[in-house]
């Protein structure tokens, strides 16, 4: 009896192992509960590269914490900055000995980073085209009983430019702190110096000037669909801004961005925004004024392409007419069923209010 219940025991046993086991084996290595699964499925998805990768994110968390600490205590760091025919040569240090040791540590890391062009603040101007160019740049380095000094130069005369640049940067984020720190800090000098920046009217002549910007991050999508939902008013005898805001629109899509990019616009004119769709003998009674000052901007708009609903709703409670609403705009239900209707197919929707 007794070798008969061992028996059934072991069996059973040996069910739970094998059970066990090909679950383990189908579920897969760190795709389990626990610290597993996040060093697994997660650190190690990042390419052959836990180690690589994870040294990278620690590298950035390094450098950004010891940067914070830098810019909390600026008061207590003094800077010399010396400017050399290649470059310049710096002194920085701080009575504080915990300060001075974060200096020298910040200084090695970034040496390292300049060496192994492992850029860091690309977000802004100087720092992202200081980098481009690390190949270019040479750093010595001396500890100091309170600081560090460098000595940072480059045979290419712009690189010279950069480096002093960026020198002076630095000691701003010495004198000033976090306030400068949040700066962006533009490249002043360059191998050709880009052309100003102008305004201009792509497609809107007289409404809506933009300024290009082939460079920036969000360019304008071909084949986008807006639905500007304009309530807002304005002084009866003058342009309503929200009307050449949508003149603007058109204009960021036709040449603000690297490329032209067709998009379909519609709006739709409701609450304070409802009259300004009026003929003009309309509009001139109405608000004694000698004509309708937001005709020549939407007839621009309808003349681009940019659909024009009026709330009926809103027209006749504020005591309009259809028939006197201006020939190339179109009077809607509601502004409801326009927004909801527009929106259905496939409209993005953008209210100004």
């Amino acid at each position: 009896m007794k070798k008969s219940n061992y028996l059934r025991n072991f069996v059973a046993l040996l069910l739970v192992c094998a059970i066990a086991g090909t679950a383990l084996a189908q579920r897969g290595p760190g795709r389990g509960k626990g610290p597993g699964r996040g060093q697994g499925h997660g650190r190690g998805h990042a390419g052959v590269g836990q180690g690589q990768g994870n040294g990278h994110s620690q590298a950035h968390d390094r450098d950004h914490a010891d940067f914070r600490y830098l810019l909390t205590n600026h008061q207590k760091i003094r800077r010399d900055v010396q400017l050399l025919p290649n470059g310049v040569k710096t002194l920085t240090e701080s009575d504080d000995p915990q300060v001075a040791a974060k200096i020298r540590e910040h200084v090695y890391w970034m040496k390292e980073r300049v060496e192994k062009q492992q850029p860091i603040r690309m977000r802004d101007p100087l720092f992202a085209e200081l980098f481009k160019h690390a190949r270019q740049i040479k750093m010595v380095t001396e500890n100091t009983p309170k600081g560090v000094r460098v000595i940072e130069t480059s045979e290419n005369p712009y690189v010279v430019k950069l480096i002093q640049q960026h020198a002076k940067t630095v000691s701003e984020f010495v004198k000033r702190g976090f306030p400068e720190a949040m700066k962006n800090h533009p490249v002043s000098t360059s191998a050709k110096e880009p052309a100003p920046l102008e305004y201009h009217h792509p497609r809107i002549k007289e409404y809506g000037k933009v300024v290009q910007l082939p460079g920036a991050a969000q360019q304008p999508r071909d084949q986008s669909k807006i639905c500007v939902d304009l309530t807002k008013g304005g002084p009866a005898d003058k342009l309503n801004p929200s009307i050449e805001k949508v003149a603007r629109f058109v204009n960021i899509y036709e040449g603000a961005g690297k490329d032209p990019a067709a998009a379909k616009i519609a709006v739709v004119l409701h609450g304070d925004a409802t009259l300004c769709a009026l003929n003009d003998d309309a509009y001139a009674e109405r608000f004694d004024t000698k004509r309708n000052p937001n005709l020549d901007c939407l007839h621009e708009l309808h003349e681009a392409g940019v659909e024009i609903y009026v709330c009926g709703q809103s027209l006749v409670g504020k005591g309009g007419q259809p028939d006197q609403v201006v020939v190339f705009t179109d009077v809607a239900v509601s502004a409801l069923t326009s927004l909801v209707n527009l929106q259905a197919d496939g409209y993005a929707y953008v209210p100004l209010k």
